[in-house]
């Protein structure tokens, strides 16, 4: 399985946010030239993640983007569901759009069905307060 780039980003910039929480507001040209990601990209993540409720977006000269929440409180596997926009690993995860032919037989959906499982069993035992957990380590890196 790949992430998509819009849930990297996601992730990375709930990241940069979590280790700059006590900075106030971030502006998103800040945030995607230190994370290396396009600015429009990443106002359309942005965009998402407040429609999720994981960051607060504020108007004006002082404004820009924050945590919404505790990093505590934001979950991983949370993140990941809502800006993934389809996890259908392979076609006959959809039955609206499914043509392969040995579907109904085929042992291969429920295998990769247990491992999607198992991969949002992961990320959802861990919270963006476990991403971000050595601060130094990473301001450091976006300091360079």
């Amino acid at each position: 399985m790949r992430l998509t780039r819009h849930s990297d980003n996601a992730l990375r910039a709930l990241i940069y946010l979590g280790v700059h929480a006590d900075a106030g507001p971030a502006r998103i040209t800040d945030i995607a030239r230190r994370m290396g990601m396009s600015e429009d990209h990443l106002a359309k993540v942005v965009a998402r993640l407040a429609q999720l409720g994981h960051v607060e977006t504020l108007r004006g000269r002082e404004g820009g983007v924050r945590l919404a929440r505790p990093a505590s409180q934001i979950n991983v596997g949370e993140v990941v569901r809502g800006t993934e926009d389809n996890l259908n690993l392979v076609e006959c995860f959809d039955p609206t759009t499914n043509q392969c032919p040995i579907a109904p037989a085929c042992a291969l959906a429920p295998v990769l069905g247990e491992a999607l499982t198992a991969f949002f069993a992961v990320l959802d035992r861990h919270t963006l307060a476990d991403l971000t957990a050595k601060p130094r380590s990473i301001t450091r890196l976006l300091a360079s």
